[in-house]
């Protein structure tokens, strides 16, 4: 089975995104793609950071249930 991203595929792959989406909604495409993976890779070293901050024993992110009145049993 070879290489899964030859220089062939890529370039059929290249192609097909031209034709789909078009020579002007490409850069944009790529745009909001760049600034989504910014903000996941910030989000991520966000939470790793708190992890590193927490105290041995708690954890970073401590949710507390709340009492709700749809989930309580009637008599």
């Amino acid at each position: 089975m070879g290489e899964l991203f030859t220089p062939t595929h890529l370039i059929v792959l290249a192609i097909v995104a031209i034709v789909l989406f078009g020579g002007k909604k490409l850069p944009e495409l790529g745009k909001g793609l760049g600034e989504g993976l910014r903000g996941f890779k910030e989000g991520v070293k966000g939470v790793t950071d708190e992890a590193k901050d927490a105290k041995p024993g708690e954890t970073a992110h401590t949710v507390t249930p709340k009492a709700d009145e749809t989930t309580k049993p009637t008599a």
